[in-house]
């Protein structure tokens, strides 16, 4: 029997300034973990991505990530306070609560990719 067991999937988030965006990240959080060839590799806690040094803006402008989280409250205050809206231009909404039971929020980053953040509820 084949071993089909998988231990990671990462998308691969486009990038117009690939600079701009790994600090963005950083600042919002995540850990860049490496570098190179233009591709950097970003986590938090179990949750990871690769960055890329390319962007078809069509691509970025259509581009969504989901981030499941344990405290959404907490997510969205750190992210407001962390001063990247201002820092960055990208857009913070407030958080809702979703018909199919998830309190979350939204963020853009710098190329435009809309990142929604969540917490399941009950």
């Amino acid at each position: 029997m084949p071993n089909l067991g998988v231990t990671e999937i990462k998308a691969f988030v486009p990038a117009k300034n690939f600079d701009l965006s790994k600090q963005f990240y950083q600042d919002i959080g995540f850990s860049m973990a490496s570098e190179g060839g233009g591709v950097a590799y970003f986590h938090v806690g179990q949750a990871s991505f690769l960055l890329q040094d390319f962007c078809a803006e069509s691509l970025a402008e259509n581009f969504m990530m989901h981030l499941l989280v344990e405290d959404v409250d907490a997510w969205w205050a750190h992210i407001d306070q962390s001063g990247v809206v201002a820092k960055y231009g990208v857009k913070l909404f407030g958080i809702e609560q979703q018909p199919w039971r998830m309190r979350d929020f939204c963020i853009t980053d710098p190329s435009g990719v809309l990142w929604r953040i969540g917490q399941n509820t009950d």
